[in-house]
């Protein structure tokens, strides 16, 4: 598919003239969001979410003009170039093909000629039978005690997605079986889980495509160790999911069972295949699973189908260029003022900045425009007394604000000047889009809010299955788009190997060392040299 450069797009220097016009006294969001039906005209409705987006720094002819991009850069046409199979990931000549892993129809999904769907149903069917028998007692580990906890033991792809799912709908568990993250190489983080789980009762999920992953594999081995120590046999307890024929698929592993991954889904873009599946089909059962995976479905449907201006993600991801690349936000917030959504952030963190953080475009070209965009957040109303300082008054920011109408539990009644909590929740919710929008003038400085901060609120009726499915679906696709828009490859990441290669060559100065005491250090450089050596001699 041909791709054109942003700077000589008409439409492109058009949006540079509005942006400039947006500067204006009479184009500050106090003004805009009283325009007679602004909400009207600025927000859509679709598969029970509500996105209104009247509070971002746009007006009509700025919302014609992203439209008119998004046609330029045929952003759908290359959203169904990618569910359908084509090698979008041009860089590693590979399809992206997260979507197929929740995809029901029997319409067939090839790559190289192979229809893939059938793969995909039988890892969940695989998926399905495994859970069920944990969770019925019939797997049981070495001493014959059923498992009443599993853990997650993998490291950025590998886990921030499933944590953020098993979050969020930790409420639809039954608490027959907890679930705990080993993601972190740190002894401390092992330690920690080792404290709270029983090991007797304890399923570890290993989860690596090449089952060779540094850390992975030296907390697989620390798992090992430690359950031989305390005489349990390793190959009742563990289970992997890896690419077919990896180590960890071999037949004479010492693992209970392996599921397999595939290479046209990046790790991020994982956790509604096996790497989300087990685990949460485990923890919530596999019916709670896919119910998630067809709330994405719908989702992916909506992305690939909808019309430009009726396309919640598309119309996110264009919101996300223009206060990019014309207005000159670096960064963006994620707050949802629901708790069991705590984990959203971090797992758009990094399905949106390991995305979108490059300077290449897919055709290997440098780009002279900026791309990603700094992801963070934390649930309100906590992230209102962390930063919102700054949000109101110091660098601005765009903020994605998410409201559930109905909570999770409604077991506990009170209230407190004259509201319960989920009504407290809701007026902090409605409070701070505004607030940041309108701003506040005052005779005292330090009282003083400039307003005109653009925001966007995203409303779901519930936190089920699937409205936690289209969540994530919605960011995922938001992430994809903005990749297509900007020519990049969304799909690859280079930035995330080169510290690797360099801890090789220090991994190597410290086994050297490990192995002759008396070893200098010779081969690191100065400064290399100087932290080993404090860490050596322990001590500063």
């Amino acid at each position: 598919m041909p791709r054109i450069s942003l700077e000589n797009l008409t439409v492109w220097k058009k949006l540079e003239e509005q942006a400039k016009a947006m500067t204006s006294p009479e184009n500050h969001l106090a003004h805009l969001v009283e325009q007679k039906d602004r909400l009207k005209h600025f927000s859509l409705k679709t598969l029970s979410l509500f996105f209104d987006f009247s509070r971002q720094r746009v007006n009509r002819e700025v919302m014609s003009l992203l439209f008119e991009l998004a046609v330029e850069k045929q952003l759908q046409e290359q959203f169904n170039a990618m569910v359908s199979g084509e090698k979008v990931n041009t860089t590693e000549n590979r399809a992206a093909l997260h979507t197929a892993t929740r995809q029901f129809s029997k319409d067939p999904v090839c790559v190289d000629g192979k229809d893939i769907l059938p793969d995909m149903a039988e890892q969940r069917d695989k998926i399905k039978l495994f859970s069920e028998k944990v969770r019925s007692g019939q797997v049981t580990g070495s001493t014959g005690k059923p498992f009443r906890h599993v853990v997650v033991v993998g490291i950025g792809g590998s886990y921030l997605g499933t944590e953020f799912v098993s979050t969020a709908l930790n409420g639809f568990s039954d608490g027959l079986i907890k679930i705990h993250y080993l993601s972190n190489v740190d002894i401390q983080n092992f330690s920690q889980i080792i404290r709270e789980i029983n090991l007797e009762a304890t399923l570890w999920v290993i989860v690596s495509k090449s089952y060779t992953t540094t850390e992975t594999l030296a907390n697989t081995n620390l798992v090992n160790a430690h359950m031989i120590q305390n005489h349990l046999d390793p190959k009742r307890h563990v289970v992997a999911v890896t690419a077919k024929g990896s180590p960890g698929d071999d037949p004479d592993a010492e693992i209970l069972e392996s599921f397999h991954m595939f290479d046209f889904i990046g790790g991020r873009y994982s956790v509604t295949s096996a790497v989300g599946g087990l685990p949460l089909s485990l923890v919530l059962g596999y019916e709670i699973y896919e119910r998630f995976l067809k709330g994405a479905e719908q989702m992916d449907i909506h992305a690939a189908r909808a019309k430009v201006f009726e396309n919640a993600p598309m119309i996110a991801a264009l919101l996300s260029i223009w206060n990019n690349n014309f207005l000159a936000y670096p960064a963006q917030a994620i707050i949802p003022y629901a708790s069991p959504l705590a984990k959203l952030a971090p797992h758009i963190q990094q399905l949106n900045m390991e995305s979108n953080g490059k300077s290449v475009t897919a055709d290997g070209d440098f780009l002279n425009q900026t791309t990603g965009t700094i992801i963070f957040g934390e649930p309100g109303t906590n992230a209102q007394h962390s930063f919102f300082q700054l949000a109101h008054q110091g660098r601005p920011f765009p903020i994605d604000f998410i409201g559930v109408i109905r909570t999770q539990y409604e077991d506990f009644k009170s209230t407190c000047k004259g509201v319960n909590n989920h009504q407290e929740l809701w007026a902090n919710l409605l409070s701070q889009p505004k607030a940041l929008a309108l701003g506040k003038t005052d005779d005292q400085p330090a009282k003083h809010f400039p307003g005109n901060r653009p925001s966007s609120t995203l409303v779901l009726n519930d936190l089920s299955p699937e409205s936690v499915g289209k969540l994530l679906a919605f960011y995922e696709a938001k992430t994809v788009f903005e990749a297509f828009i900007w020519g990049i490859n969304p799909f690859d990441q280079f930035g995330v190997e080169l510290g690797k290669t360099m801890a090789s060559s220090i991994r190597n100065e410290m086994a050297e060392k490990n192995n002759h005491p008396e070893y200098d250090f010779k081969n690191a450089d100065s400064i290399s040299g100087a932290y080993l050596n404090m860490l050596y001699q322990g001590k500063v």
